[in-house]
């Protein structure tokens, strides 16, 4: 990918966006302003896909944090796809890895949009039952 250009590609809601090689103080500028209108539409859903990255310094964690304070801003949600184990060191090394959903893969963060996990409601129970507490508590009572 020629530098300064950023490809990106829509998977029904979720927006993936591949960010450059170099994710450093030279680069985040003109990354971000390619994605600040992307951080404003309402509840964005978005995967960075750090397959490319190679170089990030502590300018390129700042722009990742702003932009899920961005997201999260709007009810959204930022997922990071495919860091190199380079990525994933500064990352860790800066203590910032755990604020991030990160996948093996940009197709993996975009079916994590879709995925709803079956434990969350057993389906064998109607949902005024104890099994929810107060809430089933509240439907027995009237």
């Amino acid at each position: 990918m020629p530098p300064g250009v950023i490809d990106m590609y829509t998977s029904g809601p979720v927006i993936v966006m591949q960010l450059p090689e170099k994710l450093n103080q030279t680069q985040v500028s003109s990354v971000f302003s390619e994605m600040e209108p992307l951080l404003e539409n309402d509840r964005p859903r978005l995967v960075l896909d750090c397959s490319e990255v190679q170089q990030m310094d502590s300018a390129g964690v700042e722009m990742l944090l702003h932009c899920m304070e961005g997201v999260m801003k709007r009810d959204g949600d930022l997922k990071l796809a495919a860091l190199s184990p380079a990525c994933a060191t500064i990352l860790e090394l800066m203590r910032v890895d755990r604020l991030f959903e990160i996948f093996e893969s940009s197709e993996a963060a975009v079916q994590s949009f879709h995925a709803f996990p079956s434990y969350a409601i057993p389906q064998s129970e109607p949902w005024y039952t104890p099994a929810y507490g107060q809430l089933g508590d509240i439907k027995a009572a009237s």
